[in-house]
């Protein structure tokens, strides 16, 4: 199957050197014919599951981060046998990903081994691991949430010389923004540790079910390890704790009279028993209102903490539907009965002892390690990454005070490297008495950029680059991205249509079972998750922890990105609800109001106009 080669894309005109807002490795070669050739004969797709807009040059930072931890866990710590690691390029803003195959069948062999001691090793020892997992991964946390961004002074203090310190706030300054990005790069470190593994347990389980029943749809299997408890659910769960008890404290007028936390807070507060409430939703805050309104990816992606009307939400969605007499818990025992039921009856049907012990060791490993696979979302994605944008922001605030930027968030449009280029030219002009040179330099190269920007936002990346391979391995790329030889086929269907209002029907992967009918809303963040009235289908390029109550209100889920084991399929599998993700268009497809039937079990969605 072949697609555009990366190197046939052409520049948007007037963006021409955009190539210098990103790390040059970035770049596609036409200098370097062995590389070139490299990519020629590679796969690319476009990762909207994480960058579902263009990439600020800021934000590059986290595809950075996993382009390293990832393929290292990979090629060179775990050395999963048939993939080594995932090849990063940017084009016009967009990010393409070309998982690296190991052809060779020898060398596969070779890798065996190492494989099965390593990855072993972490199988048998799992929840161990994890516990000093979230030690260290909670430790790192601490120290972000600790880190000062000194603002450089007119005169050090005096206790600087008393005491000898010897060391200024300029240096302190350098020193805590590597400390920063440090953290960063360090926590993505434990992101990918377990992830892999996590990924890979469920892809063995799959190839063997699959084996033993070729016919077995996915959705049968993913169904064999749902019925999960992950922390992820938590912050929704604080949510709904929070509308019962403001039932319960008779606040709960007060709380639907206005979607305006100041609003809110100051009708709670008249009351009797309204401070009680509100104690308790501080007391929630920490930690599990550090959850982005995002994927966590984007500095756009402000957590909950950051804008109280977006829990706020959430809370008046629960109260109504109490209220209304409905059932807001999520339906575990029954999810958990259809579940024990699916494997008992695909177990009874193993003919060999040995395929049998096979299925249940494979099955009992991946329901051990499958909650870290949601778990790890919370802590490095959601909170992490909320204290981390907040630090920048404050880095960005000194550079504005200095005259390198107009505005906090101008710091989005530099690289890493280029702001610490800047604050070396802040605190050398600090030192010396005399004015940044960065404050001729910085804002016209910014106003540029947000021009780029704006070009990059107008341009529709293609889904697919290049050549796909014979058999797609890699695990991330299967059942997180949702791209196999199949749904390749079904986005390459879908792209050769020159009119897409003529499209009646889309597929996708069936992520979770049913079928139902309901008007369409298109919602591309969590603002316009306000919008989403009761019995609707909601249609998205992926879906946020964030978005959680919006299930309560929905009929069913479709994504343009994801595979069977990305959030908005895992989420839906838990909540019961029918979900087709990785359908790769149907954003630019589907219109809010048309009539979908969504059939979960074969993951075609018809479109009725």
């Amino acid at each position: 199957m072949k697609f555009p080669s990366p190197h046939e894309i052409k520049d948007i005109p007037g963006t021409e050197g955009w190539e210098r807002m990103y790390p040059y490795q970035y770049k596609f070669s036409t200098d370097d014919p062995e590389r070139k050739a490299h990519e020629e004969e590679s796969f690319w797709f476009y990762d909207g599951l994480h960058y579902p807009e263009p990439l600020y040059p800021f934000d590059t930072i986290w595809d950075e981060a996993w382009y390293l931890a990832l393929s290292q866990f990979n090629n060179r710590i775990f050395q999963i046998p048939p993939v080594r690691g995932v090849d990063h390029r940017i084009i016009n803003g967009y990010v393409y990903i070309s998982p690296v195959a190991v052809k060779d069948p020898e060398e596969i062999g070779r890798r065996v081994p190492n494989f099965m001691e390593r990855a072993g090793y972490y199988y048998k020892n799992w929840d161990a691991l994890e516990a000093k997992w979230k030690v260290k991964t909670e430790a790192t946390i601490k120290e972000l949430e600790e880190l000062q961004i000194p603002h450089l002074p007119e005169l050090e203090e005096l206790s600087v010389v008393t005491d000898a310190v010897g060391e200024s706030k300029g240096y302190h300054l350098i020193k805590a923004y590597d400390d920063l990005i440090n953290l960063g790069i360090k926590c993505w470190q434990y992101h990918f540790e377990f992830l892999n593994l996590g990924y890979a347990a469920y892809v063995f389980f799959l190839d063997f079910v699959q084996k033993q029943f070729p016919s077995i749809p996915q959705q049968r299997v993913t169904q064999m390890i749902s019925g999960i408890d992950v922390i992820m659910f938590r912050s929704d769960d604080e949510l709904k704790k929070l509308a019962k008890k403001a039932i319960d404290l008779g606040v709960d007028e007060a709380i639907t009279s206005s979607q305006e936390w100041l609003e809110v807070t100051a009708a709670v507060k008249a009351l009797p028993n309204g401070q009680e409430w509100l104690a308790c939703h501080e007391e929630a805050r920490y930690p599990w209102f550090y959850i982005s309104s995002g994927t966590g990816w984007s500095h756009k992606d402000r957590s909950w903490n950051d804008d109280l009307n977006i829990p706020l939400m959430g809370i008046a969605t629960y109260i109504k539907k109490l209220k209304e007499g409905v059932d807001i818990e999520r339906p575990l025992e029954q999810i958990r009965a259809e579940r024990d039921r699916i494997t008992a009856e695909y177990r009874d049907l193993i003919e060999s002892e040995e395929d049998r012990k096979t299925f249940d060791e494979l099955l009992s490993t991946s329901r051990t390690v499958f909650p870290y696979v949601e778990n790890h979302l919370f802590y490095i994605e959601h909170w992490f990454h909320s204290v981390f944008w907040g630090k920048i922001r404050e880095v960005a605030a000194i550079m504005k005070e200095h005259g390198l930027i107009e505005d906090i968030e101008d710091i989005w449009y530099l690289r890493r490297d280029e702001i610490k280029q800047g604050l070396w030219d802040v605190v050398t002009a600090w030192a010396t008495g005399v004015k940044p040179r960065g404050t001729s330099v910085w804002p016209p190269e910014i106003a540029w950029r947000k021009g780029v920007m704006e070009k990059f936002h107008a341009w529709s990346a293609p889904a697919a680059l290049g050549t796909a391979p014979e058999v797609i391995q890699e695990p991330f790329t299967i059942v997180l991205w949702g791209v196999t030889n199949n749904s390749l086929a079904d986005w390459a269907a879908v792209q050769d249509v020159s009119d897409p209002d003529s499209i009646t029907e889309l597929k996708g992967f069936a992520a979770s079972p049913g079928i139902v009918e309901g008007r369409a809303r298109v919602c591309r963040s969590a603002n316009e998750i306000r919008d989403l009235q009761e019995g609707e289908i909601l249609v998205s390029p992926t879906t946020s922890p964030s978005w959680a109550p919006a299930f309560a209100k929905i009929k069913a889920c479709v994504t343009d990105v994801g595979g069977v084991m990305s959030h908005a399929a895992i989420v839906c599998r838990e909540y019961g609800l029918p979900a087709i993700v990785g359908t790769g268009h149907a954003t630019k497809i589907i219109k809010t109001g048309m009539k979908l039937r969504i059939d979960g079990s074969s993951g075609i969605v018809t479109i009725e106009r």
